[in-house]
């Protein structure tokens, strides 16, 4: 059976709901503390590009961030974190909000998104279905690193660099 996903943007009382769906997807407090530091830092956090997936009646399961990074001088985008409350897991939610998120950044001019990771890693969550709504995933030069073309702009070459680490 096949689940259909409501997705949007964010509001202020998801906050708590996305640090509680980091919490479990990933069983660290490290992927809670990246994400708050970069919902905190006014070069990487850019509103309107955390996009959740949601049940019937609203309550965020899933979300996809989407937060600037550079490759070069280019501003970029960068993919990540992605989570899914377990028990939502391999049901569409994952792969529905980073549908969404893409969608949402082509909208918004975006050209670029770095992903973290690989091709073949990313079918956990629907990635695959992902690149093909419309994305092309062009291999980018560095480890376990892609660039995924948003449009037919190049994918800048450069250095890849993030404004905020943990």
């Amino acid at each position: 059976m096949s689940i259909t996903w409501n997705t949007r943007v964010e509001t202020p009382a998801d906050v708590e709901l996305i640090r509680d769906i980091t919490r479990q997807a990933f069983g660290r407090q490290y992927e809670v503390d990246f994400l708050d530091a970069h919902r905190a830092d006014p070069v990487a956090w850019l509103p309107g590009l955390m996009i959740v997936a949601t049940t019937p009646d609203d309550r965020p399961v899933a979300y996809a961030a989407l937060t600037r990074c550079h490759i070069g001088d280019k501003p970029v985008l960068s993919l990540g974190p992605v989570a899914v409350l377990p028990a939502y897991q391999k049901q569409g939610a994952g792969s529905a909000a980073v549908r969404a998120a893409l969608a949402t950044a082509r909208d918004r001019g975006e050209g670029t998104v770095v992903v973290l990771g690989h091709d073949t890693y990313y079918p956990r969550f629907g990635f695959r279905q992902a690149t093909e709504f419309g994305v092309h995933h062009p291999q980018y030069d560095g480890p376990n690193l892609m660039a995924l073309a948003l449009d037919d702009r190049a994918v800048p070459a450069g250095d890849l660099t993030y404004p905020v680490t943990v």
